[in-house]
């Protein structure tokens, strides 16, 4: 439950002056529902404005406040802008011109003949000076004076920087005084100012110190709340399991182990042999072998004489884990069974039953494997692929399938940066597979502008002609994802038209059965090109398709292209990957899709879109998990990451945790910041 100094923080934002349904939409747009949202919404950037009588004053180019007087409305005649004429104090007329459908917004804000107090950017348009869109429009009677530092506030559609900032200031005010969760020689050190003050003065602009006390607080909060995970696992009692390798020398695998691969299972097999739960990460670029790790893990159980799970974020996954697993088990008499949302009837009775008395020794399955009806004789190990697509919730229900805590082993296929590694799995222990298994070609990738399109899609013809099979996966346009399904529908209209019932469509929005309808058609040869929205990002494996078209490539990010092209390069046959660019890019782009061309290496690749992008973005044009941070920035995590890791670690081995004077105060910044998942571990644990 919620400490009570923090519900009015909590108390949504229509409590609040002047907001009503309509203002909520907006608000909703940005994520700011609660009194909490708006004062954590920080400003972009602040803007030095000056304040003048008259227009004489200013220069071109200049960011300035003035009083001017509406005089006239003009409508455009065709599709030209809505102009207001303004006249300042000395008579002086200027233009205030707003683009698009802003005409009803301009008269309501500009009424003809009321003074209004404009501030925005002074520019030329012929011999007249003019104001596009301005940055807000008050009818405040006091003048201001000299120079302004002026928050500028990301907006949605029907959000002014006027009225997101009157709300922010409503937000502030009802701030509580808080107890202080930072040991007190940190703040001393870096001359932070208390939370409710620096709250303030990072709206204001007046102190960057603020601004990392600020970051330093949501990583604090994400640093204890995975220490919480680990603590409460450790006091946990788990199943050692030790295996005697018998299933495992049954195994015949066409290939040999690379040694990162012998030496995460070593690892691996330390861990599960110990009293306390395993709770490991395994990294693994794509195509690093991943599956077999696993295999040999959810082995030891068996021998050990318990049984495992494979959680698979997707059916389509869940199914192809299944049928990969269940090749390399012929021979060894382990029982292995498929359990999804699609199964039904006595064929799911006969899992159940199965997974009930211990007669099926592994299951692989998406979250259907930890409903509630779903019961084991002996759960111990618990393998998560794809682990950023599930939450810690997820994972804890899964876990309490066991008699006792089972051991948990997270997977995933997205090299993640050093420096985010300890910020999305500080509770966990990591092995990585940095290294690919012997005979793995190198995908010949090539960059191509779109001019170029029929030159591509006559390559797509021989390509196929060969008997070989393609991808051609869709831009993402926009965070709207019926204008992404949109490209993709359009796309695959063009290319049926030239290749016929050969092409396949898979996206997001189709229901699970056409999905996989699509890909059982592709995989097993009946569709010879598949187009995709990046559905296909992970686990879709087809050995006969050679080809990879990445329509609009410089829209994704490094990770993500990395990711996509590894779909190809899955047989023996030379694969080639088509990077498909605009005619305009940025410098940004240019440099990931030239990276792309010169290495195949995913950790590389992901340490230079950590550089390239910054935190937000390092999946790609849409995030999937990748940082759990709002507000602090790439520089603020490298710098401040390492000490709040070490100050979370300090208050749980020695400041006696959340018990203590400063652990009640951390407690309150885990209910701030929603990391409460950790108190709730806590008190379940």
């Amino acid at each position: 439950m919620r400490p009570e100094a923090l519900n009015s923080l909590f108390v949504e934002t229509d409590a609040l002056d002047g907001v009503g349904p309509k203002l909520r939409r907006p608000l909703e747009k940005l994520g700011l529902t609660r009194i909490r949202d708006l004062a954590y919404h920080l400003p972009d950037r602040f803007v030095e404005r000056r304040a003048i009588a008259n227009l004489d004053e200013a220069a071109v180019g200049e960011n300035v406040i003035i009083a001017l007087t509406p005089r006239e409305h003009r409508s455009p005649s065709g599709r030209g802008p809505f102009r207001v004429m303004a006249e300042d104090a000395a008579g002086n007329i200027c233009t205030i011109t707003y683009f698009g459908r802003a005409s009803y917004t301009a008269k309501k804000q500009l009424p003809v003949g009321e003074l209004r107090w404009v501030a925005g950017r002074i520019d030329q348009y012929g011999q007249m000076l003019q104001i596009v869109h301005p940055e807000h429009v008050s009818e405040d009677s006091a003048a201001p004076v000299g120079k302004l530092c002026e928050p500028i506030y990301p907006l949605s559609e029907g959000m002014t920087q006027g009225r997101i900032g009157a709300l922010v200031a409503q937000a502030l005010k009802a701030l509580p005084e808080l107890p202080e969760w930072i040991e007190h020689g940190l703040i001393a050190q870096k001359d932070w100012p208390a939370w409710r003050e620096a709250l303030g003065e990072a709206h204001r602009g007046v102190n960057a110190p603020a601004r990392d006390r600020l970051a330093y607080d949501e990583l604090f909060a994400n640093a204890l709340a995975l220490m919480l995970v680990r603590e409460s696992n450790r006091s946990q009692r788990g199943t050692p399991l030790v295996g005697d390798g018998a299933m495992r020398a049954k195994l015949r695998l066409p290939f040999a182990l690379t040694g990162a691969q012998v030496r995460s299972i070593a690892e691996i097999e330390g861990d599960l042999a110990q009293p306390s739960p395993m709770l490991r990460l395994l990294q693994g670029d794509v195509g690093s072998g991943k599956t077999v790790v696993a295999l040999s893990s959810l082995l030891i159980a068996v021998e050990a004489g318990a049984q495992g799970a494979l959680l698979a974020p997707t059916e389509i996954l869940a199914r192809q884990h299944y049928e990969t697993l269940s090749r390399m088990l012929q021979g060894t008499g382990v029982e292995i069974a498929l359990l999804t949302g699609r199964d039904k009837g006595k064929a799911r009775e006969a899992i159940l039953m199965g997974l009930l008395d211990g007669s099926i020794q592994i299951v692989v399955g998406t979250h259907a494997i930890f409903q509630d009806s779903v019961a084991y004789r002996n759960l111990a190990l618990v393998v998560i692929d794809e682990q950023h697509r599930f939450g810690v919730g997820q994972r804890l229900m899964l876990a309490r399938k066991g008699r006792r805590a089972p051991h948990t082993l997270a997977m995933t296929a997205t090299p993640i940066p050093r420096t985010l590694t300890l910020a999305q799995y500080g509770e966990m222990e990591v092995s990585k597979l940095d290294e690919l298994p012997p005979g793995r070609q190198a995908i010949d990738t090539r960059v191509i502008s779109v001019e170029r399109m029929d030159d591509v899609i006559g390559g797509i013809a021989r390509h196929i002609e060969t008997g070989q099979q393609a991808y051609w996966v869709c831009p993402m346009v926009n965070e709207n994802e019926n204008e992404d399904l949109a490209a993709a529908e359009a796309r695959y209209a063009a290319l049926k038209e030239r290749f016929g019932d050969t092409v396949a469509l898979v996206h997001g929005q189709l229901r699970p059965e056409a999905k996989d309808a699509a890909m059982e058609r592709f995989a097993r040869g009946e569709a010879s090109l598949l187009v995709a929205t990046t559905v296909i990002e992970v686990g879709v494996d087809v050995p006969n398709s050679t080809l990879m078209v990445i329509e609009q490539a410089e829209r994704f990010g490094l990770a993500q292209l990395h990711q996509l092209r590894g779909r190809v390069g899955r047989g023996s046959e030379k694969s080639t990957c088509l990077l498909l660019r605009g005619t305009q890019m940025s410098e940004t782009a240019r440099q990931r899709l030239a990276l792309m061309r010169e290495t195949q290496d995913g950790f590389r690749l992901a340490e230079e879109d950590l550089q390239l992008r910054g935190g937000g973005e390092l999946l790609g044009t849409r995030q999937s998990g990748d940082t759990p941070f709002r507000i602090a920035s790439l520089e603020q995590i490298q710098k401040l990451l390492p000490i709040a890791h070490d100050d979370a670690r300090l208050l749980i081995e020695r400041d006696g945790g959340l018990a203590g004077p400063r652990g009640e105060a951390a407690r309150l910044l885990l209910y701030l910041f929603e990391r409460d998942w950790g108190v709730q571990l806590l008190r379940s644990g």
